[in-house]
């Protein structure tokens, strides 16, 4: 038996396929995050991109969202150790870290409803810009921490 596409392909050498497979739809890159001017203190928020379904947490419109969403990035190899931001249990910052994948990611459990059933996706815990006033009002740590700390 071989092993999995992401135990043995550097994420530089992955097929775009590949590298889609490796995002488990947690929605958690997609809330808003703020940054302190003075003491560049991260802080996230529950406030979820304006094309985020908050009880899926899918992209209602990934082929265009940069057209829609001037600041939603693409994310690359090179990026991953400069984005302090990523949630500790992406399978882009794990894998960038030499860690494996979470126990209850999608290409583990071949359901991507593992991941809203294990608790660690942001659905059903956020609320869509649309919807949310200051966002100063919403900050919470959950996204920033691991799996087993963000309940």
């Amino acid at each position: 038996m071989t092993a999995p596409f992401w135990e043995t392909t550097p994420l530089t050498e992955m097929t775009t396929e590949q590298w889609e497979s490796l995002c488990d739809g947690c929605g958690r890159c997609c809330l808003h995050k703020l940054r302190d001017d003075d003491t560049e203190e991260l802080h996230y928020t529950s406030v979820a991109c304006r094309l985020l379904d908050v009880k899926t947490c899918q992209c209602t419109d990934y082929a265009q969202r940069h057209r829609k969403v001037q600041d939603c990035i693409t994310l690359t190899p090179k990026m991953i150790p400069e984005l302090d931001w990523l949630p500790p249990d992406c399978a882009y910052r794990r894998l960038s870290e030499g860690r494996g994948l979470p126990q209850w990611h999608p290409l583990l459990t071949h359901t991507a409803e593992s991941v809203i059933s294990s608790g660690e996706s942001a659905a059903g815990r956020c609320i869509s810009e649309r919807r949310a006033g200051a966002l100063e009002d919403y900050i919470v740590s959950w996204p920033g921490l691991p799996a087993e700390e963000s309940h």
